[in-house]
């Protein structure tokens, strides 16, 4: 693994021996790295970051997303237009999304959904030369999860930092928080996270963990949920 994983670049830097697949012989990039010609450089300031087998990204506290194909993301419904919906998501521009890219629907069975709906969806297009396209359903066609959001809860916004330390499955966040709590939550990679908890109360609780907890170790995370638990069980 290249001996620089771990530190900070600036956009522009080169970045240089970066470990390949063994199978593949080939190195994945993620955001905030690009390719010209053989050379690999950074596009925005952050820290280099390495997961197994072969994948590289430049891990940046940014806000503003920049759509990525297959990112799952939560997006607010802004407009209906023609077969199409426009969606925030948070983006320099909106993204599209059919009203046939939901399961089961049909021109003539059009899925519910309404301007100011929470939906949860992916990209299926993301690049510089088209426009970004949602969808509600995976390769075999099924909702797996995604679609409108309409059970209540609280849309919290974060920085893209925190939502990829969420889903790192070594962070103890969402484990620790789910022994003492039964709560719902989608996690979109556009830095919005939908959470619904039993009542306002915990709902509220784990909004507060989700803000709090960016900068804190494993360590701290378990002591802060320990105290969050302690505090709600007067309730």
């Amino acid at each position: 693994m290249a001996d620089h994983v771990g530190s900070l670049f600036l956009p522009g830097d080169l970045i240089q021996n970066l470990k390949e697949s063994e199978a593949t012989k080939k190195i994945l990039l993620g955001p905030g790295l690009r390719q010209e010609n053989d050379l690999i450089l950074t596009s925005k300031p952050g820290i280099l970051r390495f997961r197994e087998p072969n994948v590289y990204w430049i891990d940046s506290p940014q806000k503003r997303y920049v759509p990525v194909k297959g990112d799952a993301v939560l997006g607010i419904v802004t407009q209906k237009m023609g077969d199409v919906f426009r969606v925030d998501v948070g983006a320099s521009e909106s993204a599209t999304l059919p009203y046939i890219a939901f399961e089961g629907a049909t021109k003539r069975n059009r899925p519910d959904v309404k301007v100011g709906d929470i939906v949860f969806a992916r990209f299926s297009v993301a690049n510089k030369d088209m426009e970004a396209e949602l969808v509600c359903i995976d390769k075999h066609g099924r909702s797996n999860g995604m679609g409108v959001i309409r059970d209540g809860g609280f849309l919290h916004h974060c920085s893209i930092n925190q939502v990829r330390k969420i889903l790192n499955p070594e962070n103890v966040l969402l484990k620790t928080l789910g022994k003492n709590m039964k709560f719902e939550t989608a996690v979109g990679m556009n830095g919005r996270v939908w959470v619904k908890g039993r009542n306002i109360n915990e709902t509220i609780a784990i909004i507060n963990a989700l803000a709090v907890s960016e900068f804190m170790t494993n360590e701290q995370t378990l002591s802060m949920c320990k105290k969050l638990a302690d505090s709600l069980a007067g309730f």
